[in-house]
């Protein structure tokens, strides 16, 4: 069960009132107050109201849930018996609120209808006096006021409650993304540059005998890639930076690669700008490691309605090839981006095409 921490300040407040009317009476010599014992029992009365405070909102086990109402009531009674103000009766007030935190409406209503036949008891002959009667009818007033409140203070503490478990559910699928993106660059910049470190080091191996100046070359061309791997897993690990197409383009382009830009990347958002750019580094890895391609050509379109790359190699196509992580990774990453991908491949070559509708465009 959960305690009553909606509307704390509700409880002390009417204790204070009574306290004040229980005081005035006591002074002024209106009815019969025992003030030492109406100040004890206001104070453990707060007291238990401050003690439920702290443990908000730790669940309370249903028994002692029930001790605590019942503990409640007993007080609220006393406290009433020693008022000879009379106010101490809407300390009643407090059973129903109090227990529609913990048990609900229904026993909350119950406990209101006690209440009022408590209270029409306790009031002998309160059918032939006008004020008597007055007095009831305002209990009644405070009894669905009481109840209506808690009711609002429970739809609020809910709705608190569901909005948390709803951020906590979009912090999840948030981080479940992010992995997913990491995993995606990773795959897409380790092995992109593994590919090219692989290459390099078989052509110094090729070369190391006959030709030890385009062996060191190619040694020191896969040391660069190398260090190159490792500032994009760094770069990965991070949130995401300003992001330049062309430049990065350029860079992965390199010597061997041509490349052919139109149109300006304003106007696209980021993110798709990202799935081109993976697109890109997706289709020359596969060039340069299985399709054994002589010449790749890397033409981007950067239009107004929309964005498209194409990766075209002389290869040897794909034949009946599963696609692996690396394609996967890429549709996906161009699906969230509202794109899609066409792979065409044959025994003359394999072309990847990317095409990603611009913010807007119908």
């Amino acid at each position: 069960m959960r305690t009553s921490r909606p509307a704390f300040w509700v409880s002390p407040v009417l204790c204070a009132a009574v306290l004040v009317a229980g005081v005035h009476a006591a002074v002024a010599g209106l009815g019969t107050t025992r003030l030492p014992l109406l100040v004890g029992g206001l104070v453990v009365l707060v007291a238990l109201d401050f003690a439920e405070l702290r443990r908000y909102p730790v669940r309370t086990p249903r028994t002692v849930a029930v001790a605590l109402l019942a503990s409640r009531a007993v007080l609220y009674v006393g406290i009433a018996f020693v008022d000879g103000s009379g106010l101490a009766r809407l300390l009643l007030l407090l059973l129903p609120f109090t227990a529609f935190f913990a048990f609900g409406q229904t026993v909350a209503i119950g406990l209101g209808v006690a209440c009022l036949a408590v209270a029409v008891v306790s009031t002998p002959d309160w059918y032939a006096h006008v004020e008597k009667v007055s007095d009831l009818v305002m209990f009644t007033v405070g009894l669905v006021i009481a109840i209506a409140m808690a009711a609002v203070a429970v739809r609020e503490r809910d709705g608190r409650i569901r909005l948390e478990e709803s951020h906590r559910a979009v912090a999840e699928l948030a981080a479940e993304a992010e992995r997913a993106r990491v995993a995606r660059d990773l795959h897409d910049d380790l092995g992109h540059h593994l590919t090219a470190v692989v290459v390099q080091l078989e052509k110094a191996a090729a070369f190391h005998d006959h030709d030890p100046a385009t062996a060191k070359t190619a040694v020191l061309d896969a040391q660069r890639s190398a260090r190159r791997a490792l500032n994009d897993v760094r770069e990965s690990v991070r949130s995401l930076r300003s992001f330049h197409l062309l430049a990065a383009l350029g860079e992965l382009a390199g010597d061997d690669v041509a490349l052919v830009v139109s149109g300006s990347p304003d106007g696209h958002d980021t993110g798709a700008l990202h799935a081109l750019y993976r697109a890109a580094q997706e289709g020359i890895t596969n060039a340069r490691r299985h399709a054994a391609a002589t010449r790749i050509t890397v033409e981007v379109e950067l239009g107004a309605d929309r964005a498209r790359l194409t990766v075209a190699d002389d290869g040897r196509g794909m034949g009946a090839a599963a696609e692996g992580f690396g394609l996967l990774g890429m549709r996906e990453r161009v699906a969230l981006a509202g794109g899609r991908v066409d792979l065409a491949g044959t025994a003359s070559g394999t072309t990847l095409t990317v095409t990603i509708p611009a913010p807007g465009a119908a």
